[in-house]
């Protein structure tokens, strides 16, 4: 159980507050040797300043660190931490497969109205004694987050659900846009959106910069929250990203549409 015995009521309660089924409180941080979280925190930072380095570089700037690291290893890590993807590699293992990698549609692209465009990304969440993936979905025109999940597993179904999800509380989009990542390329997502007429978009193969708008969301949850405060257990951590996102979607002025706040955007057509 990762309810802290601090807290003063059930995990029912607890649950009924927090508007979240039961089941997702059990989601375990993901546990890992000491030293690999000092290094994964230290590359989470790093990939979100420069998202475009390489394998070798990374292990270059943390042998200056003074950790004792290699090739195999960094790779090993960053992989778990799902960011082998980002990488330029031949033969990635974790790239989805071929035949449903879809084209890149949003270059040169008029996004002049909610629910046009909404953008997906998994990112690492380092925390106390271990870590768990966040997924969320954006909308590029208002930069409303429409929809987000907490994991212990890179698994397709868990970003299967967050769509599902924001389409339930939000209406469909008529395009979304993912990485290569396999969460995306795999036949039980693309099916999805097929028979629900969603366009399909994909970033191309090692362009972080093409998924630019959810990159910059991340950057404000982990340097104002994540960073910060390190959760200690998987209902903290729920309440805390909540409450980050309610403040991000409800009273940030941001700057990347003309300081105006995401909902007052997207309640054009909410």
């Amino acid at each position: 159980m990762i309810v802290n015995a601090g807290y003063k009521i059930s995990i029912r309660q607890q649950c009924d507050l927090l508007e979240i089924s039961r089941s997702g409180l059990y989601y375990k941080p993901v546990k890992e040797k000491e030293e690999n979280l000092r290094i994964m925190r230290i590359m989470d930072e790093h990939y979100i300043n420069h998202p475009t380095e390489g394998v070798l570089r990374v292990r270059d700037m943390l042998l200056a660190m003074g950790f004792v690291v290699n090739q195999k290893r960094v790779r090993r890590l960053l992989r778990l931490m799902g960011l082998m993807a980002i990488y330029p590699k031949k033969n990635l293992s974790k790239l989805g497969l071929k035949k449903y990698i879809h084209p890149y549609l949003l270059k040169g692209l008029d996004i002049n109205r909610p629910n046009q465009v909404w953008a997906i990304d998994i990112t690492y969440i380092p925390m106390k004694n271990g870590f768990m993936y966040l997924t969320a979905i954006i909308d590029v025109y208002s930069r409303y987050i429409v929809g987000w999940g907490l994991s212990n597993t890179l698994e397709a179904e868990a970003s299967l659900s967050v769509l599902k999800q924001a389409i339930k509380d939000h209406g469909k989009p008529e395009t979304i846009n993912s990485d290569q990542g396999s969460q995306f390329t795999c036949e039980q997502w693309i099916e999805y959106l097929k028979k629900n007429d969603v366009k399909i978009s994909m970033d191309g193969k090692g362009r972080a910069i093409d998924n630019i708008f959810i990159e910059r969301f991340w950057r404000s949850l982990k340097y104002d929250y994540v960073y910060l405060h390190p959760a200690s257990d998987g209902l903290e951590l729920y309440k805390g990203i909540m409450e980050h996102i309610n403040y991000y979607n409800n009273e940030l002025h941001h700057q990347g549409i003309g300081h105006r706040i995401p909902v007052d955007l997207y309640r054009l057509v909410a």
